[in-house]
């Protein structure tokens, strides 16, 4: 219950800042609040009420649409949402176990966080080294401007762009 009710709010919470924030609603805003709920509610999906998940897919969706926002602006190069996602959403969701369970520490939630964050950055930067160093993990600039699809597959997925 608290896993659907996380990712229906998220749908939600990011519909309605998306629609406020960049005048108008925006699609992927909303399928990555669908996905920052369901990230969100995982920590505490068997401790919180169903009021509770729904505020917390609520503010994961908000959350995510904020984050996605800001790592544009700071040109961090996330072009699903990914970290806006699962980084920012999953932070949200387990400071909300702290905050609405009394058995949680926060302490403990924030401990989490920073080996969570440690873990993903060490060995994600070994295991990128390692494929930049065997394959590398660019495209050349003229297959990036051609379009992946393209040069992949032979069609082009936005045929509308090249002229």
């Amino acid at each position: 219950t608290a896993t659907c009710l996380a990712a229906a709010s998220g749908i939600v919470g990011s519909g309605i800042t998306s629609a406020l924030v960049q005048k108008k609603p925006d699609l992927t805003m909303v399928l990555n609040g669908a996905l920052a709920g369901l990230v969100g509610i995982t920590a505490g999906a068997d401790v919180l009420t169903p009021a509770q998940a729904i505020l917390v897919g609520l503010v994961t969706g908000a959350v995510a649409v904020f984050a996605v926002i800001g790592f544009d602006k700071a040109k961090i190069d996330d072009p699903v949402g990914a970290i806006s996602v699962h980084g920012t959403a999953g932070i949200w969701g387990l400071l909300a176990v702290g905050l609405t369970n009394s058995d949680a520490s926060m302490g403990a939630q924030i401990m989490g966080i920073v080996v969570i964050f440690l873990w993903t950055f060490i060995a994600s930067l070994i295991v990128w080294s390692i494929i930049k160093a065997i394959m590398g993990i660019r495209v050349t600039e003229s297959e990036e401007a051609e379009g992946m699809d393209a040069v992949d597959i032979g069609v082009s997925a936005y045929p509308e762009f090249y002229k």
